[in-house]
Parts: C-alpha cells; sequence; structure tokens
C-alpha cells in the first residue's frame, strides 16, 4: 500500500501559474520524506507518491493553506518497482488520487480521499475535513503566531517577537485553533499509517 497524492489549480485560466512554488514547498525534505518527488504531470496538476502519514499530513496542510487546491489523496497499490518519476507510476493508488482529486473539486473542504478499504478512507476523510475546516478559518494573525511556536518559540518569546502581551499571544492561539490542529493532524498521520499497513507510531 502507498499514498499518492494528486493536486490541481483551481482558477488557474483566470490566475497565476501557482505550480512551481508549490513544487518547492511539496519537495521541501523538512516536510518529511517522499517515494517519488511531486512533479507538474499536466496543466496545473501535481503529483506525488508517499508512504508516511505525517510527511502527507505536512504536505496537505502547506496546501490548504495555499487555499488554492483541489486536493485528492489516492491510497493502495501501486506497481514495482517504483519508477524514477512519479509520472510514469502506475497501477491501483494512481487510479484512485485521480477518482480523489475530481471528487474534491465538489466538496467544500477541497478534499476527497478513496482508498482501496473504502471504510478506512472514509475515517481519513472525515478527518480531514474537520482539520481542514479549522485550518481554513484561521486568520493571517493565528498563522503567524501558528508559525512562531511551531518553530519551538514558547508563548513568551513569540509574544516578544510580536511585540504583543503574552495573553494575547494565548488568545490567538486559542483562536486559531492551535491545540485542536495539531491533535487532528496527529491522528489523520495515524490513521493513513493504519491504512497504508505501517501501524500507529508510539509517543515517545
Amino acid at each position: 500500500m502507498i499514498a499518492v497524492l494528486t493536486v490541481d489549480q483551481r482558477g488557474s485560466q483566470s490566475g497565476p501559474d501557482l505550480v512551481p512554488g508549490a513544487l518547492t514547498l511539496l519537495n521541501d525534505p523538512s516536510h518529511g520524506p517522499v517515494e517519488r518527488p511531486f512533479e507538474r504531470t499536466a496543466g496545473d496538476e501535481i503529483q506525488g507518491i508517499l508512504s508516511e502519514g505525517r510527511a502527507i499530513v505536512n504536505r496537505i496542510a502547506l496546501l490548504l493553506r495555499d487555499d488554492a487546491w483541489n486536493i485528492g489523496l489516492g491510497l493502495g497499490s501501486i506497481e514495482l518497482p517504483l519508477p524514477g518519476s512519479t509520472r510514469a507510476g502506475r497501477g491501483e493508488a494512481f487510479v484512485l488520487a485521480r477518482t480523489a482529486v475530481n471528487r474534491a473539486k465538489q466538496q467544500s473542504s477541497r478534499i476527497s480521499v478513496v482508498g482501496s478499504k473504502p471504510y478506512a478512507a472514509e475515517q481519513i476523510e472525515t478527518v480531514a475535513w474537520l482539520w481542514a475546516g479549522v485550518l481554513t478559518r484561521r486568520s493571517s494573525r493565528g498563522w503567524e503566531v501558528a508559525d512562531l511556536l511551531s518553530g519551538g518559540l514558547t508563548h513568551a518569546e513569540a509574544a516578544v517577537r510580536l511585540g504583543i502581551s503574552q495573553s494575547a499571544v494565548s488568545q490567538r492561539a486559542q483562536a486559531a485553533g492551535l491545540v485542536e490542529a495539531d491533535r487532528a493532524a496527529a491522528l489523520l498521520a495515524e490513521l493513513i499509517d493504519t491504512a497504508l499497513e505501517r501501524g500507529p507510531k508510539e509517543n515517545t
């Protein structure tokens, strides 16, 4: 089992081409490993092959924050050995990802998950929708606080950096749903790992 993430840009005919910038972000190794790098497959579409839940979740978060993409996640088998290029890949996961991205165009959350295990895929999709709802409602100030805290700063340090009080940082973090989003992301990564038969990660 493996994951194929297929995304396409919304409104690309009336706006700038966002694919080059997205490829740089999605292929940044700091977001976790990929089995094969993300590539432009056709027009405004991007596709990558992944096998770790957290790496998948991190990249979906980047796409949701950009608010410009239909996101399809396919979970299934793939022909081995893996080709050198994502575009050359074949197998069930690619077909499922294509179905998912087409479904995503009809979803308010702009994200859909289709897998060879339908019930598991539905669970993953449900959590993804709820998580996406938190992220897409987050304001620019909320993202500013989220970035600082996820980067390792304490509330007090973030307050100094932003020139506001520590209580204001806490209020922004609460309004941004930081705790809820972090827990949902962790659950989503675990569900994906389980569906990919990797098994849940033990907290250390």
